[in-house]
């Protein structure tokens, strides 16, 4: 069974860090390249990230490039996403998913329940 767990969220203040990590239990996503989206209420779900099946090769919205990085343990099945310099605008659920290509923001088979990242001014 395809099963994708979010984990990592918190409540901190701007200027701190959170890493969020995501395991594929199911191994279904190994051959993946893998991201992460995020959504805020009211909003619409946003591509906040993507890196390749290989973790060779990554990227970025511009509303985190430079204060995020992701990263993928092969082995591990797990996907990181740790996060500096946070805003009170990265506060949103985060979500993390198989994606038809690492900058393209189309999610293939299953989403995870999502973590929350609450970040305080």
């Amino acid at each position: 069974q395809v099963h994708l767990v979010e984990s990592g969220g918190g409540l901190v203040q701007a200027g701190g860090s959170l890493r969020l990590s995501c395991v594929d239990s199911g191994r279904a996503f190994r051959n993946y390249a893998m991201g992460w989206f995020r959504q805020a209420p009211g909003k619409e779900r946003e591509f906040v990230t993507g890196i390749n099946w290989a973790g060779s090769t990554t990227y970025y919205a511009d509303s985190v490039k430079g204060r995020f990085t992701i990263s993928r343990d092969v082995a591990k099945n797990t996907v990181y996403l740790q996060m500096n310099s946070l805003k009170p605008e990265d506060t949103a659920t985060y979500y993390c998913t198989a994606l038809r290509g690492y900058r393209d923001p189309v999610a293939v088979g299953s989403w995870g329940q999502g973590t929350q990242v609450t970040i305080s001014s």
